[in-house]
């Protein structure tokens, strides 16, 4: 399946917009009076909803790419493995880095998230 560039761009650009403004949207809130001792910011259902919004979008697209990047990672490490067997932990590596790439968009919702009360 060929996916073109000027689609992929525009997929880009609508996840960085949305994945920017609407937790921006939720701190343009008023704010409420703070209780005793607390301080929390209240935000809009609207608001809560963008931010939950969010969160889907980092975590669901963070977790497609590094897939794709396992994919092809994993695929071309088992390759050179299979070639030369002392490549294996060295790739294993590259494995591991394209994985870090969902958690850093799990710990990116998980501080989205932390913007709710």
């Amino acid at each position: 399946m060929r996916v073109s560039k000027r689609w992929v761009a525009a997929m880009l650009l609508a996840f960085i917009v949305l994945s920017v403004l609407a937790p921006l949207t939720a701190l343009a809130q008023p704010a409420s009076e703070p209780a005793a001792g607390k301080s929390t910011l209240k935000v809009s259902d609207q608001a809560a909803g963008m931010i939950a919004l969010s969160v889907a979008l980092v975590v669901g697209a963070s977790c497609i790419g590094a897939g794709l990047a396992v994919a092809r990672v994993g695929s071309a490490a088992l390759g050179a493995a299979t070639e030369r067997p002392e490549m294996l932990g060295k790739s294993l590596i590259l494995v591991g880095l394209a994985e870090g790439i969902a958690i850093y968009g799990l710990i990116v919702g998980i501080m989205l998230l932390g913007l709710i009360k």
